[in-house]
């Protein structure tokens, strides 16, 4: 089982201590009564998971000062208060000054039990937070954030770490929204080009009858309307990287040209006959399968096979669930620096919303979701899930397949949160050694991912 949830109790009174060890050891808690406020300083530290209720008035340190050094240790540490009838504006003081809550004397054992329960809940919610926040910063090297634990995602890392400084070209393939101009983007600012520019292009967004001016460029008279000389991407691109997103929507016409660029390294633009010598890497991105695209015809089969020499696959974020809360802690923490509001902090059961949901849109739905969420969060539980049922989607996993996926997402989560220590994972999710095995085995997870 889960090791209870530690409490110190502080007061000098013993009667008062006995009965709220009693109450609270009722209520599943793990506490440790104190006479002293002095010597509570010596059971917390940064990230100790407990909470402390702590009398106001007492002999030496009283729990004013107490509260202002356990701040000193951890500024979020969730500190109750108790005080004696007529010192309500004392602790209403108290509060501001950063106490998590305060009761008055006498109190009933159920509100003690309940400000402990909330306060233990804030502090689950800052820890995991703050483990969140770690791991994003050990994420955080050169270049673009390509975030996530899971194997899938530390083998894409790989992956581009090993080819990033490489010249060859490379075909990225994924769902709209997995985040394949990110992939191109860090490969971009690993390599030997960074330096120079990085040039993104949207094949199904430029007009077929503008997309060869604007990749190869143009001289004056070339066409009816060209006025003057155009530099065409790749010729911007030339000594960068040429990012080529949705080349399946690129006409057939064009893709021979595009072929020759990649064999010769050289255009020419429209209305010239002079040959210009490119230095460029060109990657490109699909969100269809190539290979099956070339077999029906609709794309070239001899330009697939020219740009399938290193295939960067991208999963969907439904193949990769255990991501989601280290990616929405991020995309929530930017959106309120952007928007200078309060972080907001999930829930349980506004995590097991996102989890249950099927990301049709993938990353850039669940990025869309934490922006809206950190603009109109305003603290009630449901909020979330307003919001994400704003996306409509919804799941048509039934009800044993969403079990599965919030399982294997659960241990996912603790044998990252543990780095891969069988132990303290055990510990953290009550189940029996073979249990969480047979799981592992199940959900094709191992310990040596996540350390």
């Amino acid at each position: 089982m889960n090791a209870p949830d530690p409490v110190i109790f502080i007061d000098d009174e013993t009667h008062v201590r006995t009965a709220g060890r009693q109450t609270l050891e009722l209520a599943g808690y793990d506490v440790t009564c104190l006479e002293s406020a002095a010597a509570a300083l010596d059971h917390i530290a940064l990230d100790w998971p407990g909470i402390v209720v702590c009398d106001i008035k007492m002999p030496g340190m009283d729990g004013l000062t107490f509260l202002q050094r356990a701040r000193d240790i951890d500024t979020d540490l969730p500190v109750v208060l108790i005080t004696g009838h007529g010192d309500i504006a004392m602790a209403v003081k108290a509060i501001r000054d950063g106490a998590y809550d305060f009761i008055e004397k006498p109190y009933a054992a159920d509100l003690l039990v309940d400000a402990v329960s909330r306060a233990k809940e804030k502090r689950r919610l800052t820890l995991e937070n703050r483990e969140l926040r770690r791991e994003l910063e050990i994420q955080d090297g050169s270049g673009p954030r390509i975030i996530g634990r899971t194997p899938a995602m530390r083998q894409l890392r790989r992956l581009i770490a090993t080819i990033a400084e490489t010249e060859t070209d490379i075909l990225i393939q994924g769902e709209t929204g997995t985040g394949k101009e990110l992939v191109a983007s860090c490969l971009h600012e690993l390599s030997r080009r960074r330096d120079n520019n990085f040039v993104a292009v949207n094949c199904g967004a430029i007009p077929e009858n503008l997309i060869e001016s604007e990749l190869f460029g143009h001289e004056p008279g070339a066409f009816t309307g060209a006025q003057k000389r155009r530099i065409g991407k790749f010729e911007h691109a030339d000594g960068g990287t040429m990012f080529l997103d949705e080349i399946e929507s690129m006409p057939l016409n064009l893709q021979v040209r595009l072929l020759r660029v990649l064999q010769e390294r050289a255009i020419e633009r429209l209305g010239s006959n002079t040959v210009i010598p490119l230095n460029l890497r060109v990657v490109a991105a699909a969100k269809v399968d190539l290979k099956q695209a070339s077999d029906d015809d609709t794309f070239r089969q001899d330009l697939y096979y020219r740009l399938n020499v290193v295939t960067l696959e991208i999963p969907p974020l439904r193949e990769r669930l255990e991501d989601i809360p280290l990616l929405f802690h991020h995309f929530v923490m930017d959106a309120a620096l952007r928007h200078d509001r309060e972080v907001p902090m999930l829930t349980g059961d506004q995590m097991r919303g996102l989890m249950a949901h099927d990301w049709p849109g993938n990353v850039r739905e669940l990025q869309n979701i934490a922006e809206r969420f950190v603009l109109f969060f305003n603290g009630q539980a449901g909020d979330l899930q307003s919001v994400i049922d704003g996306f409509g989607g919804g799941t048509d996993m039934n009800l044993a397949q969403q079990v599965e996926t919030f399982e294997k997402s659960l241990i996912a989560q603790e044998l990252a949160r543990h780095k891969g220590d069988m132990k303290k994972t055990l510990a953290a999710l009550g189940t029996p050694r073979k249990t969480l095995y047979d799981k592992m085995r199940k959900y094709s997870l191992s310990r040596d991912d996540f350390r």
